[in-house]
């Protein structure tokens, strides 16, 4: 197995692995060609994949606002899971993000992605009771009443 930078000549393959992982939320805008590449220009020192014999089977999209880490997908090819791929691509985006000088990382799992919950925790990733995740769409008409 071989971790390194996901680029966009690889975003078919990676379309393909996603699609292949039973409870993947993508996004059409976001997640999409156009949408990886925006991403990977902003941030192309924290994005990985795992390749085995040329075959994509694990990839990590993080990224970085200056202040923290964030990480947005992880997905390791079924029939290649608990081999420790999946530990191997975060390790290499906290070291990029560390690298960069990000001091904290955060993520979001949907409280029924059972196995995700169980990876993360067992990693050492915390779950915080004290927040409310909020998000707006952007794609609707921005009308903020005063």
């Amino acid at each position: 197995m071989n971790i390194r930078k996901l680029t966009i000549a690889d975003y078919d393959k990676v379309y393909a692995l996603w699609l292949s992982c039973k409870g993947m939320g993508l996004n059409n805008l976001d997640d999409s060609r156009n949408g990886i590449e925006r991403f990977l220009k902003r941030n192309p020192e924290t994005c990985f994949v795992a390749e085995n014999s040329g075959e994509v089977i694990g990839v990590i999209i993080a990224g970085n606002d200056g202040r923290r880490g964030y990480i947005y997908h992880i997905a390791v090819n079924p029939e290649y899971r608990r081999k420790g791929i999946a530990k191997a691509l975060v390790n290499s985006a906290l070291k990029a993000l560390r690298d960069l000088g990000i001091n904290k990382t955060a993520l979001v799992v949907f409280e029924r992605n059972a196995d995700g919950n169980a990876f993360w925790e067992s990693i050492g990733f915390t779950s915080r009771d004290d927040l409310v995740y909020r998000n707006k769409a952007l794609t609707e008409i921005i009308r903020i009443d005063t």
